[in-house]
């Protein structure tokens, strides 16, 4: 049984995903206005597929794809001869997987372009796969080794290879076309800042063959007297206030600021209100006067930028953080199976009421999430908004749940939310919607709190190993926890999330400020 405090909330769809007219990340421009603020917010549920990952992804895969059917069909049908045998026929494949590699690259077969349009990437898979055979039959010629090589393997091999080609790349087209069809493929892009910088920078983005993102609209603080409502036409959205509350509600992957660079007062402003996104911020070097050394800028398509701050988890990050975050909540679940059961059991004969409480607390960029525990509290005494937090010897506490509580065994089941995707098993823990600090809201008490969503909640963090979890009745330990998170968030590797977990027993043993 589980007690909750609120009902579910439904998902909405991505508006993106109703926006199918338009593949390329800068469809025509309509003479009619965009949908409205109201129904663009709507939605954020579609996750990038970022273009780097997509494209290791089909590499690995037709790595694996080409030299185990190489591999398979030599095992099959060549007879064994010795371990010599196997290492001709390993490095003949070896050579050929690099060739492969090498002439797909210089062709363009793992850009995004090449994967949606089928037939001329087929056509090119089928060009780099036939020279790469045919350069291996010249280097067994010309070494005198082609007697010793099996004309039925290359053969097949050859045939074969395609065969597998061909429909892998078809069912990578598909995906593509599925892909950029809900925009997942490129990255979803607002501009800060109106009129002509804006405009130069459109043109130059549309220009440019090879920008990855999708311009969803324009945010400014100055009035309609300045800025109209339709920017190159894009529409304005609001101002940058209502920027932040549209990052909370859609999926945003990158800001573009227009600032010049010498309005130092007004970027700072901007980037203390922007900063708290998991989002990408760049600044517009388009028509900044100044010229930096070449390494100052990055790229979309052509046209440089100034990085300013970067999503703290991107790309393979993010795959080896979701697998490494699989794997163990996997087999901790299992693991520790006869230790929640028995701990059900003893929730269960301490106190009447549910063995598990659902809380509503605030995940990655804000969104309200819900929190598995054991029930540590009276059924009629439970605070499912810790509008009151837990002190030493509360009242509120069952004989269980105090023991539990001190030592962290009451949060066991967020493995399963860490399953769901609703938490990471190590990152800043996450807090009660009205968590309060010496009478304070946490994000009235700490300047910039809300930068620590922007990665997933843990269900350990940086901050508990080193002291800081349990009671927070003074804002002095509500900043040492978020500073802590901020370090985490700015140094993630997947080594300190192994190390933080390592270290989290120990932590947990001192049972410092948990009751």
């Amino acid at each position: 049984m589980i007690e909750t405090d609120a009902p579910k909330k439904r998902r909405r769809a991505d508006p993106a995903a109703r926006d199918r007219s338009a593949p390329m990340p800068f469809p025509d421009r309509r003479k009619t206005p965009r949908p409205p603020l109201a129904e663009i917010r709507q939605g954020g549920t579609l996750r990038l597929m970022p273009p780097v990952v997509v494209s290791g992804a089909v590499r690995i895969t037709e790595l694996l794809l080409i030299s185990l059917l190489g591999f398979g069909i030599y095992l099959g049908y060549v007879d064994y001869e010795g371990q010599q045998t196997h290492l001709f026929y390993l490095t003949a494949i070896l050579i050929a997987i690099l060739g492969y590699m090498t002439i797909a690259q210089t062709l363009g077969l793992y850009r995004v372009s090449s994967f949606n349009a089928f037939v001329p990437g087929f056509t090119r898979v089928f060009f780099a796969w036939t020279v790469v055979i045919s350069g291996l039959m010249a280097i067994a010629f010309f070494t005198k080794v082609s007697a010793d090589f099996s004309r039925v393997w290359i053969a097949t091999w050859y045939a074969s290879g395609l065969g597998v080609l061909f429909v892998e790349r078809l069912a990578i087209s598909l995906l593509a076309k599925k892909w950029l069809k809900e925009g997942r493929l490129y990255r979803r892009a607002v501009i800060v800042g109106g009129g002509p910088e804006a405009e130069h920078l459109i043109k130059a983005l549309e220009a440019s063959a090879n920008a990855d993102i999708r311009i969803v609209g324009i945010f400014d603080d100055r009035g309609p007297d300045r800025v109209g409502p339709i920017v190159a036409g894009y529409p304005k959205l609001g101002n940058v206030s209502d920027l932040v509350e549209y990052a909370r509600g859609s999926r945003l992957d990158i800001i573009i600021v227009t600032l010049p660079i010498s309005a130092e007062r007004r970027l700072l402003h901007l980037l203390k209100k922007l900063w708290v996104l998991p989002v990408d911020i760049r600044l517009s070097a388009q028509s900044n006067p100044l010229r930096f050394r070449p390494r100052t800028y990055s790229y979309i398509g052509n046209v440089p930028f100034i990085d300013i701050a970067d999503k703290p988890i991107a790309n393979w990050d993010v795959v080896k953080k979701w697998v490494f975050d699989k794997t163990v909540a996997l087999l901790a679940i299992v693991f520790l199976a006869p230790v929640m059961a028995v701990i059900a059991i003893a929730v269960k004969l301490d106190s009447k009421g549910p063995i598990l409480f659902r809380q509503k607390r605030l995940g990655f960029n804000n969104e309200p999430i819900d929190i598995l525990k054991f029930r540590t509290m009276y059924a009629h005494a439970t605070d499912a908004q810790a509008s009151k937090l837990v002190t030493r010897d509360d009242p509120r506490v069952t004989r269980v749940g105090r023991f539990l509580r001190r030592a962290s065994l009451d949060e066991l089941p967020q493995f399963f939310n860490v399953l769901k995707g609703d938490l990471s098993l190590v990152g800043p823990r996450p807090h009660a919607v009205k968590a309060k600090a010496a009478d304070k809201l946490y994000q009235d008490a700490v300047d910039g709190y809300f930068a620590r969503h922007r990665v997933k909640p843990g269900v350990t963090g940086w901050a508990q190993i080193n002291g800081w979890r349990g009671e927070t009745d003074t804002e002095e330990k509500i900043e040492r926890r978020v500073e802590h998170d901020l370090y985490y968030i700015e140094n993630w590797s997947v080594t300190f999330d192994l190390y933080i977990l390592l270290m989290t027993p120990f932590a947990l043993l001192k049972g410092e400020n948990a009751f």
